[in-house]
């Protein structure tokens, strides 16, 4: 799925005459980095989905020419309220298990940094980039985030709770987490103009009040490994 999947909906695209492949790629490329990293900087990847990511990538890019643009979107990890909710990012899972158990899990060991960003942003900078003109950002890479969204998972936790205006508590648990990347998001904001409108307060408000108004569920499909083994234990995939 993360690997030759979209290489074959590239591939096809270009030969059936589309004009520009959008590749949603993720900053986990970067995986394990003590300093500041952009699209120049060497990839670390630790886990499976980066690595296929990169790998995607790669393959994907080397298709650009001056009939087919091809642009990679590197995103920091997504929050916020959305249709298809997803409970199993950081942000997001934070805000689920504050509304049900007025707790935050934070992974150990809590100083691991991840860059985030709205969900309504990361359509913003892809609105931006379907009106650029192709020879600007054809064959470019774009982190897709703003600099001041770099949190500790800590920092994340406390954000959250503390805006919520409820009582909660902090509650570590699992192995120390490897991951942690700050990203530079300076290019997209250079090359498209590109801006963050929304901060994890703002998901804070809108998730919780969707949950509150049965409008979105906790539910095996908000988590994409628990909704995956599932399908295929009922024989559905």
């Amino acid at each position: 799925m993360n690997y030759k999947g979209p290489v074959r909906v590239a591939n096809l695209s270009k030969k059936y005459g589309v004009r520009k492949y959008f590749f949603a790629s993720t900053c986990s490329v970067y995986g394990f980095q003590s300093k500041l990293v952009n699209e120049e900087s060497s990839l670390n990847p630790l886990e499976e989905y980066a690595k296929t990511k990169i790998m995607a990538e790669k393959e994907i890019k080397s298709l650009s020419s001056k009939n087919f643009c091809i642009t990679i979107f590197r995103f920091a990890t997504v929050y916020g309220l959305s249709p298809k909710m997803r409970f199993d990012l950081v942000v997001n899972g934070m805000i689920l298990a504050l509304w049900k158990f007025n707790k935050i899990k934070i992974m150990r060991p809590g100083t691991q940094i991840r860059p985030v960003v709205h969900i309504r942003d990361t359509v913003k900078a892809l609105i931006l980039a379907m009106e650029h003109e192709e020879e600007i950002i054809n064959g470019q890479i774009f982190n897709v985030g703003s600099n001041d969204q770099n949190y500790s998972v800590y920092e994340l936790a406390k954000r959250i709770g503390d805006s919520s205006g409820r009582p909660y508590t902090l509650e570590w648990y699992g192995e120390p987490d490897k991951r942690t990347y700050s990203v530079d998001f300076q290019k997209i904001n250079k090359i498209l103009n590109f801006k963050v409108d929304y901060y994890p307060e703002n998901a804070v408000k809108e998730i919780i009040e969707a949950l509150d108004d049965n409008i979105i569920k906790d539910a095996p499909y908000t988590r994409v490994i628990e909704w995956w083994e599932h399908l295929h234990s009922s024989g559905q995939v």
